[in-house]
């Protein structure tokens, strides 16, 4: 692979992954999120198979398959199951930041990841490390959707996010991550996929609505 087609490949795996967290903000419907945290699936998958191809591993091609299986068709199908049985909730209605806030939000979490990022980026530059204030951007867009969402599936696609950031960092400062790392995190991001979900499906039964406002004003 050229250079010239790396550097191209890389930007493009790494702009849909910041779109893709850019309109988890910008959406409201629970099963557009879903979809498009499954987007970010494929360019978190794409950007591993281009270092793969970059070093020629066969090892860091195992891994974007098993990030594609699981980001992009495990853990939405799972999401899926849990917005299914959710009634008539199927939509943010009260997010604690409007749409245009949130948007302007996410532009000043990208400038603050940049700069924090510049350190780091000066270490070694090169096209892949230029690339690590992306995933610093996606993991602050995630955690802000985690604190500003009501809905307990709309926190979890925040959680997600975050460490679909955290796994992109991993990639891009370390040029590939251990066959059994991978494993190990995925499986752990799995396991907890799934206590939420049955935890959201407890108090869906329980108290007939998972918006987590209304859940603390009953506590009170």
């Amino acid at each position: 692979m050229s250079e010239t087609l790396f550097v191209q490949l890389l930007d493009l795996a790494c702009g849909a992954l910041l779109l893709t967290a850019v309109l988890v903000l910008w959406r409201r419907e629970l099963a557009v999120i879903i979809r498009v945290f499954a987007l970010q699936g494929v360019a978190l998958a794409a950007l591993v198979a281009v270092l793969a191809a970059r070093e020629g591993s066969g090892e860091l091609w195992a891994v974007a398959a098993g990030v594609l299986a699981l980001r992009a068709g495990m853990l939405p199908y799972l999401l899926r199951r849990a917005l299914a049985s959710a009634g008539e909730t199927q939509r943010e209605t009260r997010p604690v930041v409007n749409v245009a806030s949130s948007l302007l939000a996410a532009a000043v979490l990208t400038l603050l990841a940049y700069a924090a990022s510049r350190p780091l980026v000066e270490l070694a530059p090169s096209p892949v490390t230029a690339a690590i204030p992306v995933g610093v951007t996606v993991v602050l867009i995630g955690f802000f959707v985690l604190v500003t969402r009501r809905r307990a599936l709309s926190q979890l696609v925040g959680f997600l996010l975050m460490d679909n950031g955290i796994t992109a960092i991993g990639f891009l400062t370390t040029s590939g991550v251990g066959l059994i790392v991978e494993l190990g995190v995925s499986l752990d991001v799995l396991l907890a996929v799934l206590v939420l979900q049955i935890l959201t499906t407890r108090m869906r039964e329980t108290f007939g609505d998972t918006d987590l406002d209304e859940l603390r004003e009953l506590h009170d």
